[in-house]
């Protein structure tokens, strides 16, 4: 079953979408900390307390992706913020980059028991070297190349297919991540991802059709002029 995740750091936000929509996790970047208008710690802590609160402790009940500094470019760095943060809660997974001192830092987390999420990819090459190393999650971003003028469904099959082929396939999930339209994630179901992480307003959207207005209004005036009610 594909999975839902909230992109965002607001707490509101994050309630809301698992109290209507059942969310089975969150995604947080830097951009998404600056919104929230918290500073990074209490965020993510005030976060993590309300996982507590709902009894959702762990990864494997409600994964929270947390990103490092994206300022540090040293292996040994990333691998020291991930250390600390992983602390905080055992449901943050850490973000790191793909790049080449992002995946060394994935690599030794992974085998410190420390999950990790590899995003920023954007093309099927970067996602390999991820699942070959067995981090828990990898993330090719839709919304930015759509924007950019490309079709991602072809993008997203491939990583699917070669996740397929080498058996890294449900071992390291496929996030399609900034995901911006309904039609979107339909793209990725049909692709085969396993999780699409989007914004609140997205999934408000994805359950919004004039057809289903239309379809409404009329069982109301039927209703309404049924003898007896």
């Amino acid at each position: 079953m594909m999975k839902y995740f909230l992109d965002s750091a607001k707490l509101e936000e994050i309630k809301e979408a698992y109290e209507t929509f059942g969310i089975d996790g969150v995604t947080t970047n830097p951009n998404h900390i600056m919104l929230s208008g918290k500073p990074f710690m209490t965020a993510i802590i005030d976060i993590a307390n309300w996982i507590k609160e709902e009894g959702l402790d762990g990864y494997e009940n409600f994964p929270v992706s947390v990103e490092i500094n994206p300022h540090l470019d040293d292996a040994d760095e990333m691998v020291k913020e991930a250390e600390a943060i992983s602390k905080i809660s055992k449901n943050f997974v850490i973000k790191i980059p793909a790049t080449e001192s992002g995946i060394a830092a994935a690599r030794r987390l992974e085998k410190e028991g420390i999950r990790t999420n590899v995003t920023l990819i954007f093309s099927p090459a970067q996602a390999i070297l991820p699942a070959k190393n067995g981090s828990l999650f990898v993330s090719p971003f839709i919304g930015w190349k759509e924007q950019n003028g490309e079709d991602c469904k072809a993008y997203i099959q491939n990583i699917v297919d070669i996740y397929k082929n080498f058996g890294f396939y449900k071992k390291t999930e496929i996030i399609c991540a900034a995901v911006r339209t309904p039609k979107q994630f339909v793209d990725c179901a049909v692709a085969g991802a396993d999780i699409v992480t989007a914004g609140l307003t997205v999934y408000k959207d994805s359950m919004q059709h004039p057809f289903t207005n239309q379809g409404i209004a009329k069982f109301q005036n039927a209703w309404d002029n049924t003898a007896g009610n």
